[in-house]
């Protein structure tokens, strides 16, 4: 046998033990073992590297340090709620909400996401609106800032920031900022000197151990998140960085929903950026009573809640179908990608069939083609259970809103795909609010005045290599 054919059966052998390492060991769910079973059959040595990069799963040790939430009494307070949930004497500010107690039940048992009911929210669908209330709040800070975005760039827009938390620790406050490390893989090693100079803490998730290599690529810190002195919380989809403003000519106007929140639920964000900093930093930050000298200041209900490829269940996932499964009337979805799993889509299928109006909302200008492509994939499924779906004209939509019924809603971080759902560190804010969800439905439909109608018929008439493209990725999109 010739050095070739050693080499070739060495090949063969060698993606055999893989295959079965996938299969038996790894215990992925069967559609992405197909996906990545067709990686390695077609590209034997790079389909190997790609999956030491991307398919390995995170090891199931915690990673979080859970000692805060005891500290915080968050055990003591899930459980409190879970008995008085069980034994029908939970108190609701709102006899409505007892329609959705199962929902609240799900996360708190699962998630720990304590049901807070004294809170006042208000929505941006506008970057400069957003960013404007943002740099204000930043101002006015009395004691500390706690920032964590998936991306940070030392543009305009992050200057103008970097320049506020300068002055801010000068004054005596605490900063601490944590970014993810592929998420803001731009940033230069200058700026993040001068915050640390300044005095500013900053940290990056998950950061790579050889430059230019990172094992842990495909499990990113996507949650955004702004604590200001423990009583005003910002969470949603918008990132640090000018093309958030509208100012890439790409994307051009940029479309996202955003939340500030004062009240009881900015006590569990900052639980969320705690464990998170714990977990990046060799500087923990220790129980300390003024990170959560909250006030009470609103009658809206708002349950925080996280997902991460470090849970047994996909918590913020389970949530939307959840959220599906109790509408009576409507679901109005955007996100700006649209790959769900197989539970997920049976859930808006079903809907769909049961005479329940579905409404999804997808942007026109793609910015990974590959998940562009499956998303249009998945679109058609839809649109054959009589869903409707709007592509997005005016600009990138990045908003991932669920409303239902006017009387549910979330926003947050967590996009409609397995990405979100599986491998990347997500939050959301699940809301109770009749109010706010009329606010995020006139959102919408103003929405949906700059965007065009994707029929069926207009749908099948895309071309054979468009659907050739389609298919493709959606073959690959369990591990797009």
């Amino acid at each position: 046998m010739g050095v070739w054919s050693l080499f070739v059966w060495g090949i063969l052998v060698f993606n055999i033990a893989l295959a079965l390492t996938i299969i038996f060991l790894e215990r992925k769910d069967a559609t992405s073992t197909w996906a990545w079973l067709m990686v390695l059959m077609f590209i034997p040595i790079a389909g190997f590297i790609l999956y030491l990069i991307f398919g390995r799963r995170i090891s199931r040790e915690r990673i979080f340090t859970w000692d805060t939430k005891s500290k915080l009494g968050v055990k003591t307070s899930v459980q409190n709620q879970l008995r008085a949930m069980e034994e029908n004497r939970f108190s609701f500010k709102h006899k409505g909400l007892t329609a959705y107690k199962n929902l609240f039940y799900m996360h708190l048992h699962n998630d720990d996401a304590i049901f807070t009911q004294d809170n006042s929210v208000r929505i941006f669908t506008d970057g400069e609106e957003k960013f404007s209330a943002l740099l204000d709040d930043l101002e006015h800070a009395q004691d500390h800032i706690h920032l964590l975005y998936y991306t940070l760039r030392h543009d305009q827009l992050g200057m103008s920031i970097a320049n506020i938390l300068i002055k801010k620790v000068q004054q005596g406050i605490d900063v601490r900022v944590l970014y993810d490390d592929l998420g803001s893989r731009g940033i230069s090693k200058k700026f993040v000197r001068r915050l640390r100079n300044a005095g500013i803490e900053i940290e990056s998730f998950f950061p790579a151990k050889i430059p230019k290599i990172n094992l842990k690529i495909n499990y990113r810190n996507h949650r955004k998140l702004a604590i200001i002195d423990g009583q005003i919380g910002y969470i949603g989809g918008f990132n640090i960085g000018d093309e958030y403003l509208g100012h890439n000519k790409k994307f051009g106007y940029w479309r996202d929903t955003h939340l500030r929140i004062c009240g009881d639920a900015v006590a569990q964000m900052q639980t969320r950026f705690v464990l998170d900093w714990n977990q990046a930093s060799r500087n923990d930050i220790p129980y300390d009573k003024r990170y959560y000298d909250y006030e009470p200041c609103g009658d809206v209900g708002v349950q925080i809640v996280s997902s991460g490829p470090d849970s047994e269940w996909e918590q913020i996932k389970n949530g939307y179908i959840k959220m599906i499964m109790s509408a009576k009337e409507y679901v109005y979805i955007q996100t700006p990608y649209f790959i769900p799993d197989e539970s997920l889509q049976d859930t808006l299928r079903i809907a769909a069939l049961s005479g329940v109006d579905i409404k999804l909302m997808i942007p026109s200008k793609p910015d990974h083609m590959f998940v562009y492509w499956a998303t249009m994939s998945y679109v058609g499924d839809l649109l054959k259970a009589g869903a409707e779906v709007y592509i997005y004209q005016k600009g990138f939509l990045h908003a991932k809103t669920i409303i239902v019924d006017g009387k549910i809603a979330s926003v947050g971080t967590a996009n409609i795909d397995v990405r979100s759902f599986r491998l990347n560190f997500e939050v959301n804010a699940f809301l109770y609010d009749q109010g706010l969800a009329e606010r995020l439905l006139d959102a919408y439909k103003n929405d949906i005045a700059v965007s065009t109608q994707m029929t069926r018929k207009l749908y099948l008439t895309r071309s054979l290599g468009i659907r050739f493209k389609e298919s493709i990725s959606r073959l690959l999109s369990p591990i797009l």
